[in-house]
């Protein structure tokens, strides 16, 4: 019982395209570029991004970051009065780009 449930699991993830590639997959290659871009001077760090929106958002509690290479952004999320938010910073000046829900 067990293979054909898993069976069918991988043939539902293949037909939708999800098992193509791997979620970490992406967030590692968007990693590995935010940190090229870095040691190029193209962006700010991470803890520079950090630094300059943290304090402005003081309203709930901060999940993490995600990388955008194409955008050359960040995306930081947080939790607020038990919504999650999204703030895009540019990773070039450090701008907030946009606040989202």
């Amino acid at each position: 019982m067990k293979q054909i449930l898993a069976s069918t699991l991988a043939a539902a993830l293949f037909a939708t395209g999800m098992a193509s590639v791997p979620a970490h997959a992406q967030s590692r290659t968007d990693q590995e570029e935010a940190r090229k871009e870095m040691r190029a001077g193209n962006v700010l760090s991470l803890r520079e991004i950090e630094r300059r929106v943290l304090p402005s958002m003081r309203c709930g509690e901060y999940l993490g970051p995600a990388y955008d290479s194409t955008a050359m952004a960040y995306r930081l999320k947080f939790i607020c009065n038990g919504r999650v938010l999204f703030v895009d910073v540019d990773a070039r000046t450090g701008r907030i780009l946009r606040r989202s829900r």
